[in-house]
């Protein structure tokens, strides 16, 4: 069975959590979810999933668990315990993320969410990014507002800023992207079936390392099963990263 870029990318965004273990999982809008289940399913069958309120659940929706935010706030996000998989409206060479404002920010062209839990995600436990159309409007030189933290600007704030701060990837509907270039720039770790080099660089504003970068894997045949008839019999992902 040919996979299509839509489960590309589910398959991408389960491999974020490969090696997290017994931790929270928050993962934000559709891809980011199917892609946690499948990691659950699979892989990591200690991941916790929550619903981002008070309960924990099973990849079916059973509650597992009861985890009050002010108990998450107290006991989980301080340290290290949480993989957040955000979205990003601007992101940098560096990690910065914005979800804030795009304009000056005296007088923004365009207000958005507010930065939310962006900077404390950052700099408490594990964050990646889902970013459904990679384009110039995203992958920009410099973000309008610092809502996410990144690694240059955790290294101004200091050692307390840097204890928990990892930014580990950011999956495209082009490839998968971490900051293991000099200096933590973002680095190409794999593109997607089809995807070519010269695609992310007209997409990127930025220069992107691509040393060693590989092809994004496929689904396997069992992967591709709980995709299709499990967790988006209604191919709600294709909706989001069109074939």
């Amino acid at each position: 069975m040919s996979a299509t870029r839509a489960e590309i990318a589910v398959v991408a965004v389960a491999e974020l959590f490969r090696g997290d273990g017994e931790i929270v999982a928050s993962p934000m809008g559709l891809i980011p979810q199917l892609g946690a289940k499948l990691a659950r399913l699979t892989f990591e069958p200690d991941l916790l999933l929550s619903d981002g309120e008070a309960y924990l659940l099973t990849t079916d929706g059973v509650v597992e668990g009861w985890q009050p935010f002010r108990k998450m706030l107290d006991t989980i996000v301080p340290h290290g315990r949480r993989h957040v998989v955000m979205g990003a409206n601007q992101i940098d060479r560096y990690g910065n993320q914005n979800i804030s404002a795009i304009g000056d920010h005296a007088r923004p062209k365009k207000q958005l969410l507010g930065v939310r839990g962006a900077p404390g995600n950052t700099i408490n436990h594990r964050t990646s990014y889902w970013v459904p159309r990679h384009g110039t409007r995203v992958f920009v030189e410099s973000v309008d507002v610092v809502s996410g933290v990144g690694y240059d600007n955790a290294a101004k704030a200091g050692a307390s800023a840097q204890k928990y701060h990892d930014v580990h990837q950011v999956v495209s509907n082009l490839g998968v992207f971490d900051f293991g270039g000099p200096d933590h720039v973002m680095r190409a770790v794999s593109l997607h079936p089809g995807v070519t080099r010269e695609d992310v660089v007209a997409a990127t504003t930025f220069e992107i390392d691509f040393t060693g970068t590989g092809t994004s894997r496929e689904p396997t045949d069992e992967e591709l099963r709980l995709i299709r008839e499990v967790l988006d019999p209604k191919s709600l992902r294709d909706k989001e990263v069109p074939a």
